[in-house]
């Protein structure tokens, strides 16, 4: 017997129909990509001109399925591709502008891009890269025509201003595909995630809720995390499921400008990787400031400091949540929220629990297993390749790259390996200690390079830090910490070494310190451990 329910198709053009009608006087706020001038209008005057857009996209012969490209930031424009494109039963392909010209080509090219809409920043850039864009039949600079001098693209106000609000979004199967993010975690060319509408619904339900990233329409968000990753971790999506006030800063992520929005707008919640961070809280230190309205602060892509969670918590009374996920899961996977028992824990034994990568949310079922695929225990202890399954996490990538990605368990179910190494706590708490393929092994046991990575940073002369493993004659591997100082600050190999005294075992005593300027970073400014490894391949260490 089956329920006797309405059929409703989950689709995301509902989602910016529903704050149009409920929401519709909130405010889209964006620091304009042309000369920093902010932009403001509200969720009802971004549906209609989403609206717009989608005409436009029908009359340059945009169908359903048709894969359209962005390099763009954080703005109102990108917000309304968005919508527009996913609304209309096409896909949109958000590609990431801080990787290498080549790459780019190579995934516009295999996603078979049919319009390429970019920010005028990257006018250079897709002037370069027009011939090689084989499958691209019309580039849509995201400007009005005075700011655009080159003739032969299309200027966005010009679609929009030549169309009426009028489009009707249709309604088709749910689990037609709505967007396409490419991921370069992965071994070889990166691979795409397609997302559907419906695995995107449920993503930005799981997102708002409390337990996750406590989304509502009395929060004031600007996501920092840009909309080319990973859909800006569902914000664009879970706002306005909610109503609730979206800040986009466009390319102005430097610490004084964050800053500066954070508190014109009454910014409550923020959202972004590591790296960004460490120059907003040096804006702070060195100016004197405090936040007058920011709350909360989620920080993921790779793992948080300790130090940056105390600076934050303790300093600047902002709460942070730790979260981890990835392309492959839309991305969210774990959140770092407390339960009810652990609020009433001291201090230092919250901030444990909020050092680690979080639990699972609902929609994500997780487990670590050994090398030969056996299930190990949730005990804190034992460390293991962690798996994921759920409605948002991908069963293979676009055009079948990389053959089956999945292993299959006893009952025959799929799960994702995420490629991390964990632990999970009889709470369900992850505490990644490693990517599979940086995990340092010495003696034949595991030592944790992020461990050792946050003790580092919380000496207060240390910037950032990276810890990889070398090759040692004796123990095959020993780890060594490659780390950046802070401006005016001074510390030398022996006092870093004698940091890490009685904070970890003898054994996993990191071997030499290298001081450099600077560490390399990916393009969603993750550690670059493999640039790394490559950058010290020469470096060798004596048998001790």
């Amino acid at each position: 017997m089956q329920g006797l329910m309405m059929d409703v198709p989950l689709l995301i053009s509902d989602l910016i129909k529903h704050a149009d009608r409920h929401h519709g006087a909130t405010e889209i706020v964006s620091k304009t990509v042309e000369d920093g001038a902010i932009h403001r209008y509200t969720y009802r005057e971004a549906h209609a001109r989403a609206r717009k857009l989608a005409n436009a996209l029908r009359r340059l012969g945009v169908g359903v399925s048709d894969r359209i490209a962005t390099l763009a930031w954080n703005g109102y424009r990108h917000y309304e591709i968005y919508y527009a494109v996913a609304g209309s039963g096409a896909v949109i392909h958000t590609i990431n502008p801080r990787l290498f010209p080549d790459q780019i080509a190579y995934i516009a090219n295999h996603a078979e891009d049919k319009v390429l809409f970019f920010d005028l920043t990257f006018l250079p850039l897709v002037e370069k890269l027009q011939a090689q864009l084989k499958s691209v039949k019309h580039f849509v600079c995201m400007t009005d025509r005075a700011h655009l001098a080159n003739k032969t693209f299309l200027a966005y106000e010009d679609l929009v201003a030549a169309e009426k609000p009028d489009f009707e979004w249709p309604s088709f199967d749910e689990k037609t595909a709505a967007c396409l993010c490419y991921t370069s975690g992965t071994t070889g060319n990166p691979k795409g995630a397609l997302y559907s509408h419906r695995s995107t619904l449920i993503h930005a339900y799981a997102a708002a809720l409390p337990d996750t990233l406590n989304l509502s329409a009395r929060e004031v968000v600007l996501p920092v995390v840009p909309m080319f990753h990973v859909n800006a971790w569902s914000l664009p999506y879970s706002c306005t499921m909610v109503g609730a006030k979206m800040v986009f800063p466009g390319q102005h992520l430097d610490g004084k400008s964050v800053y500066e929005l954070f508190e014109s707008e009454g910014v409550t919640m923020s959202a972004g990787v590591p790296t960004v961070w460490l120059g907003l809280l040096a804006h702070l230190r060195q100016n004197k400031l405090r936040f007058s309205s920011l709350k909360s602060t989620v920080i993921g892509g790779s793992a948080c400091p300790p130090a940056m969670i105390a600076e934050f918590q303790d300093v600047y009374g902002v709460q942070v949540l730790h979260a981890w996920g990835m392309t492959e899961m839309s991305p969210l996977g774990t959140a770092g929220t407390l339960k009810a028992k652990q609020e009433k824990l001291g201090k230092e034994e919250r901030y444990a629990v909020q050092r680690k990568q979080g639990r699972a949310i609902f929609g994500v079922d997780l487990r670590i297993v050994d090398e030969e695929g056996r299930e190990l225990p949730w005990d804190g202890k034992a460390f293991g390749d962690l798996q994921v399954r759920g409605p948002w996490v991908i069963q293979s990538y676009f055009k079948g790259e990389g053959g089956e990605p999945l292993v299959k368990d006893a009952e025959g179910r799929g799960w994702f390996p995420t490629g991390d190494v964990c632990t999970i706590d009889p709470e369900g708490y992850i505490q990644i200690t490693d990517r599979s393929k940086d995990v340092i092994k010495s003696g034949g046991e595991w030592i944790s390079s992020i461990d050792l990575e946050n003790i580092a940073v919380a000496h207060p002369a240390i910037a950032e830090a990276a810890v990889i493993g070398v090759k040692h004659p004796k123990w095959d591997e020993r780890p060594i910490v490659v780390a950046v100082k802070k401006a005016g600050q001074d510390v030398s190999r022996e006092e870093l070494l004698k940091f890490y005294e009685g904070k970890i075992a003898k054994w996993w005593m990191p071997d030499d310190v290298v001081f450099v300027n600077e560490l390399p970073h990916t393009a969603t400014g993750k550690l670059s451990k493999l640039t790394l490894r490559q950058q010290l391949k020469d470096y060798r260490l004596d048998s001790k």
